[in-house]
């Protein structure tokens, strides 16, 4: 739980009785790799801080899936559009390795953030990050190549390249596992 309380002090500072409420309504999770944190249809009701492993966000499709993310250790995970309005989601979220969470229902984290003076800056600032991970995501899929999308994965996350298998990455860059291929062939 160290790694929660780090992780929220480079955000904002949090004094003591604020963390102990607020981590009082953390609970741990250990998942294996490849178990749904959330599925196809179903509301999220948890918002989770990766304390060990990667997760994926997809689309389920017929033939193969759609990936459209990844996130590591120390950061947050959700269905934040079916967290925020509590509805069913449109995507999936699994683990990609054996993973460990904190998790915080949607009830408790309104609870922090109305009773401790650090909730809602930490809260604004989770959201304003997320916003701009799409909005990086969507720009490069509309302004860069598949060659220079995966340059860009590279550079950001080399570890994501180590451990996640290429078929997703040639999903989440737009390509195929083949095209793929051909685009690391020419860069190696």
């Amino acid at each position: 739980m160290e790694e929660i309380r780090k992780f929220i002090e480079h955000i904002t500072p949090m004094n003591t009785s604020d963390w102990e409420f607020f981590s009082s309504k953390l609970h741990k999770v250990e998942l294996k790799k490849n178990t749904p944190l959330l599925k196809f249809g179903e509301i999220e009701r948890h918002m989770y801080f990766i304390s060990k492993g990667i997760v994926r966000y997809y689309i389920p499709l017929e033939e193969t899936d759609l990936t459209f993310g990844f996130l590591f250790e120390n950061e947050f995970v959700t269905g934040y559009d079916s967290f925020l309005t509590q509805t069913p989601s449109e995507y999936q979220i699994e683990t990609l390795t054996n993973s460990v969470f904190w998790k915080i229902s949607l009830e408790d984290l309104e609870a922090v953030y109305e009773k401790t003076d650090s909730g809602n800056i930490i809260g604004r600032k989770m959201a304003e990050k997320m916003f701009l991970i799409k909005s990086k995501r969507e720009l490069a899929l509309l302004s860069k190549t598949a060659e220079e999308r995966y340059l860009d994965l590279f550079k950001d996350r080399p570890k994501l390249i180590k451990e996640i298998p290429l078929k997703y990455i040639a999903s989440y860059i737009g390509v195929t596992p083949q095209a793929l291929s051909r685009i690391r062939k020419r860069i190696t």
